[in-house]
């Protein structure tokens, strides 16, 4: 089992920041949530922090787990375990390194995007304010 991070940052107006992936990539311009494998040694937190800086030059300064998906792409011989946090970081502006591009999105236009099959049940939840990262996060 290959073990996944990946965060959910949301902005004081509620938008919540998604990568599409380069078109060299496998599954190259579908949309995501910045993140990567959790490496051997590492805590999830610790993935969260290093997949941050690496992929948006971004200091993760708080995060609190939010939901847990097992997934397995038919690519791939191996199953997927991914962690979504909510995840607070210390810069106002983020650049892409990894992305094609990125964008702010308000929850409700998140189903507007071409999203990674695995993200499917928390775009539902996130678009109909099932689960709110920003409040979760205030409250762990």
């Amino acid at each position: 089992m290959i073990h996944v991070v990946a965060a959910v940052i949301e902005r004081q107006d509620r938008r919540l920041l998604i990568g599409q992936r380069r078109k060299t990539d496998t599954s190259p311009l579908k949309w995501e949530f910045p993140g990567g494998k959790v490496r051997n040694g590492e805590t999830m937190e610790t993935a969260l922090a290093r997949e941050l800086r690496e992929e948006l030059k971004a200091t993760l300064t708080k995060s609190c787990e939010i939901a847990r998906v097992r997934h397995q792409y038919a690519a791939s011989p191996e199953e997927l375990e991914i962690h979504f946090f909510a995840a607070q970081v210390a810069e106002p502006e983020v650049h892409p390194l990894t992305f094609e591009q990125i964008r702010w999105v308000l929850p409700k236009e998140l189903t507007e995007y071409d999203f990674l099959s695995a993200n499917r049940e928390l775009i539902a939840h996130l678009a109909t304010g099932k689960i709110k990262p920003a409040e979760l996060l205030e409250n762990s």
